[in-house]
């Protein structure tokens, strides 16, 4: 049965991950994609305080879709050994495929807020991109 959803940004609740043990980094998240039920796509709205980063990792299954809505990034990006970095500020869109490592760090000396978007949605924390063939 087709159904849709609408949320504003302030009524989704922001999440303080450094009180879970079950998913590092300890940023601050807001869980779009809970508040609207998807099944099929992740959606989370990323906050970084200056210095703080989601390490280079890899997804064995999902692709993921990165904009900057505030702030400046370094993106460590490219298979292990072939990393490259890459500055980006506001308005700037990367992609991520399956087993691709990825990874950003706020180097601005404001906050920082990435959307970032995964489908298929899968329950995978991360692969160290190092250990892939």
């Amino acid at each position: 049965m087709p159904h849709y959803e609408v949320v504003d940004t302030d009524d989704v609740p922001l999440q303080d991950l450094s009180e879970s043990t079950e998913m590092p980094p300890d940023l601050n998240i807001r869980a779009i994609d809970a508040a609207l039920g998807t099944e099929q796509i992740g959606v989370k709205l990323w906050y970084f305080e200056p210095g703080e980063e989601i390490g280079y990792h890899a997804h064995s299954e999902q692709e993921e879709l990165f904009y900057v809505l505030e702030g400046e990034f370094s993106l460590k990006l490219g298979e292990s050994g072939e990393e490259e970095y890459v500055e980006a500020g506001p308005g700037t869109f990367w992609v991520a495929g399956p087993e691709m490592g990825h990874g950003h760090r706020c180097v601005g000396d404001e906050q920082g807020v990435v959307l970032a978007i995964g489908a298929p949605y899968v329950d995978d924390p991360g692969l160290d991109p190092h250990s892939l063939d």
